[in-house]
């Protein structure tokens, strides 16, 4: 999951909308007669153990600047959802809202909507242990706070990530401080695979899951009915300062038993589930077993929509039910670290064979299709949650849907190809709309047709087709407007909160134009400081200008004297390929330096000629090939990038 350091968009953007369409309020109404709205059991499991809310449901900086602010959502006040929300979704956002210190059983408390993650605390003999410390620091800080309040206050001794998403090591900065952590009286400890995981799924791509986030959790859209009302995992990312202490132990066994400090736990490693790096706890003593993000109340993403290697739900379901054979039959209390406790053993088993087998039935009913010669698109609107699963409220679309679960899937084992030739080399989108539409009789025609669908309901045609006089006449404001008017009646009907904010914030691009967030660094300084030297220059190798590269052959050697590695880099064919361990005998030049001072040098706090300057860095032989190597590489990319129209030069 990407950090977010959104800028709160005024409520006024709601001026805009339309309000539900007949068709939309139809298809509410039918979801509302076809879903067991009168269980009302989660309702009281949100509220079980609560000690106290999150005061003010607010997080403030120390100047006054809003992190989190829980009062956005006031509107979700009752039971009978708008017409402008899905009645299912609008169940989830109301769960949703429960906050505050919650004790889950003795030495086990949890904190809940400070974030979009849980942070866990479980009392140690001498200290705490912390598990998944949110997004960012403040935030972090403020929810251990709320603990202090009302438990004694003991040191962290220990901090545990569950997996390689932001949500879940971003503030521990606020919760530990690094000194503890370097002088051995603080550990950190993560999945096999961890920083390896951080560094793929963050930083090579890192700019476009920044900008496809924006839609996934509709962080620039404005709360309210007809806005953002959730994000499935809970309300919404938290704003601060994210960062990043690297692990001090690995588990690296699939099953492993550690005490810490007087806490038996059992790791059991989960490996490319819903994160490369994910694993679950078991907490024998206290009866306690922690699925981690595995198995949330919900179906979660094969692919989430800000994008990321495709998971694979046969593993998943095979460690969820690795996981109810080892631990389910000694648990009292399931936990993940999403959401709210599921309590008694009968009902753990239940709840988590229903999981394993929603992540299994959508896998293997995608690879029937498939077998017939299915195409991803067809498969998506042939499967659908079977009779056992779809009256489950724990394993509805609100996050990830069947539908592009199954496109995932199809990805995973045949590509994004569907096999038809005519699909292997199409014409890029814009010129491909300009003939769609200039076939179709021109902007003009095409929209009179599409007002007469909208009209029909039939809004997901109209998005379609209205995408294509968009692409093919940006300037066109007619085309723009109904094309949002569609997304937007779709995203009244969604289930699932990231579609729905998807839809919504695609309506709200097209209406007012891309939103223009203040300039900030691609990674942060943690980030990058953990990443493997490896990594870093894969990293810097993506932005080389080949323009610029032209002609030009040359190896450097580098030196970081602060890890005692070496490194040997070649620029060749316009592209960068280095050697982690070696020394060329032909380099042009030789690179003597710190990982601090190249981190530095990448983030712009320094320039290579005041790295020079300074004896922080230090070059033998043809200098000016070091300083060619920085000249030949782009600056990091805006953030801010069109996605509804084509982009200039497109």
């Amino acid at each position: 999951m990407a950090a977010t350091s959104a800028v709160p968009v005024p409520a006024s953007h709601l001026d805009a909308s339309r309000d539900a369409e007949a068709a939309t309020r139809a298809a509410n109404a039918a979801m509302a007669e076809a879903l067991p709205f009168s269980d009302t059991r989660d309702f009281e499991a949100v509220k079980r153990g609560l000690i106290a809310p999150v005061p003010e449901g607010t997080v403030r900086t120390g100047s006054g600047t809003t992190l989190w602010n829980l009062g956005e959502y006031a509107f979700i006040d009752g039971e009978l959802a708008p017409a402008t929300v899905n009645p299912s979704l609008w169940r989830l956002a109301r769960l949703n809202m429960a906050n505050g210190l919650f004790k889950v059983t003795e030495r086990l408390y949890q904190l809940r909507g400070f974030d979009i993650a849980n942070m866990t605390v479980i009392e140690g003999d001498t200290g705490l242990i912390l598990i998944d410390p949110l997004t960012t620091a403040e935030v972090s800080r403020a929810a251990l706070d709320l603990y202090y309040a009302h438990r004694p206050k003991k040191p962290v001794v220990a901090v545990i990530y569950t997996h390689s998403h932001i949500d879940h090591y971003g503030g521990v900065r606020g919760v530990v401080d690094e000194a503890e952590v370097t002088a051995g009286r603080a550990a950190v400890i993560a999945p096999n695979g961890f920083m390896e995981a951080v560094s793929g799924e963050n930083i090579l791509a890192g700019l476009p899951m920044i900008r496809r986030a924006q839609f996934q959790f509709g962080a620039l859209l404005p709360r309210g009915a007809k806005g953002q009302v959730d994000a499935g995992l809970g309300k919404g990312v938290a704003r601060g300062t994210p960062g990043l202490i690297a692990p001090t132990q690995l588990i690296v066994a699939g099953v492993e038993e550690h005490v810490i400090d007087g806490v038996r736990i059992v790791f059991q490693l989960a490996p490319e589930t819903e994160a490369p790096a994910e694993m679950h706890m078991f907490y024998p003593e206290l009866g306690v077993l922690n699925m981690a993000e595995n198995a949330c109340p919900l179906l979660h993403n094969f692919i989430p929509l800000r994008g990321a290697v495709a998971r694979d739900p046969r593993v998943w379901a095979k460690y969820i039910g690795d996981a109810i054979r080892m631990y389910a039959p000694h648990a009292d209390i399931l936990i993940g670290q999403h959401h709210w406790p599921t309590w008694g053993r009968e009902a753990i088993v239940d709840y988590l064979e229903a999981q394993r087998d929603l992540y299994k039935h959508i896998h293997d009913q995608t690879l029937r299709y498939m077998n017939k010669g299915w195409r991803p698109a067809e498969i998506a609107e042939a499967i659908d949650l079977p009779p056992g699963l779809a009256e489950r409220w724990s394993v509805r679309g609100y996050y990830g849907t069947v539908s592009h679960n199954v496109k995932a899937v199809y990805q995973r084992y045949l590509s994004w190809y569907d096999g038809n030739p005519c699909n292997l080399h199409p014409l890029p989108p814009a010129p491909a709309a300009r003939k769609f539409v200039e076939y179709m009789g021109g902007g003009a025609a095409v929209i009179a047709k599409a007002r007469a669908d909208f009209a029909k309901g039939e809004y997901r045609w109209v998005a379609q087709v209205m995408k294509e006089v968009v692409f093919a006449e940006p300037a066109n404001a007619e085309a723009r407007a109904l094309c949002a008017d569609a997304l937007e009646q779709m995203g009244y009907q969604a289930e699932s909160a990231t579609w729905r904010n998807a839809f919504l914030y695609g309506a709200q691009e097209l209406r007012h134009g891309v939103f223009q967030m203040p300039a900030r660094p691609a990674m942060s300084a943690d980030t990058l400081a953990g990443l493997t030297t490896d990594v870093f220059f894969d990293a810097l190798a993506i932005r080389l200008d080949p323009a610029k590269a032209a002609g030009l052959r040359f190896v450097l050697n580098w030196a970081f004297t602060d890890r005692g590695e070496t490194m040997a880099l070649t620029l060749a064919n316009c592209t960068i390929s280095h050697r982690m361990g070696e020394h060329a005998a032909d380099a042009a030049a030789s690179v003597t330096t710190t990982r601090a001072t190249l981190d530095a040098l990448v983030l712009r706090k320094l320039t290579p000629p005041e790295a020079l300057a300074s004896g922080a860095l230090k070059v033998t032989g043809d200098i000016g090939k070091f300083v060619q190597l920085f000249g030949l590489l782009e600056p990091p990319g805006g953030m801010m990038f069109d996605i509804l129209t084509p982009g200039e030069g497109r």
